[in-house]
């Protein structure tokens, strides 16, 4: 059924030259509505100088003529609505078209995508991968494994040594005498300076010494 609509390279082509068609067709159209409008236009300027000249017959034929007129104007704009709605079905359906051709490309895309990849050549691949990374650690480790004088020196034999060095540093460090810390300065306060003595009267004194001599006689 697909094929039968939308299977045909023709269609989308045809479909085209269709919508130009019809496009054509709906301007010839207008241009036409546009000539009767201007037809009808003018019957009624006859019939308003027919009136005014009092000539009844003649204005009412120009009347008759303009209905004319507009009655195929009508129906031109009939023939242009069943127009649009062509166009509007023809659209959708090329648009329908194309979307399912872009479906059928997809899958078939994605059936050429998992034809050529193959479950088989995935795990072979992913062994490839895990055996060139395990080659490369192998590697690695034998580029970091010691070679020459250094290969020969045993591990736990150095790790006693210094382990025997640390232990002698702690000795040392506990046999160093303990160092006294300084003492903190003393603040002396410094002495105040002693006030003077009020300097006493000498006149007053000998007045109180005669005064005492006399009482004592």
């Amino acid at each position: 059924m697909f094929n039968k609509l939308f299977g045909k390279p023709r269609q989308e082509t045809n479909a085209l030259v269709t919508l130009d068609k019809m496009n054509e067709t709906l301007e010839m159209l207008e241009k036409k509505e546009k000539v009767l409008l201007k037809k009808a236009a003018t019957e009624v300027e006859r019939a308003k100088e027919f009136t005014r000249a009092k000539n009844k017959r003649a204005a009412i034929q120009c009347l008759k003529r303009k209905r004319l007129y507009e009655q195929q104007v009508e129906q031109l704009g009939n023939f242009q609505l069943r127009i649009h709605d062509q166009m509007i079905l023809l659209e959708g359906a090329k648009a329908t078209t194309e979307t399912v051709d872009a479906l059928r490309s997809g899958a078939a895309a994605m059936k050429a995508m998992h034809k050529a990849t193959n479950i088989d050549d995935v795990d072979k691949t992913m062994d490839e991968i895990n055996e060139q990374t395990e080659n490369m650690k192998q590697i690695q480790e034998a580029l970091a494994a010691p070679i020459g004088s250094t290969a020969d020196f045993d591990e736990d034999e150095l790790e006693a040594e210094l382990e025997e060095l640390e232990g002698t540093e702690l000795e040392e460090q506990l046999l160093q005498p303990a160092t006294t810390a300084p003492a903190a300065p003393v603040h002396v306060p410094m002495p105040r300076p002693a006030r003077p003595l009020p300097q006493k009267n000498t006149a007053e004194d000998d007045e109180l010494a005669a005064l005492q001599a006399e009482m004592a006689l």
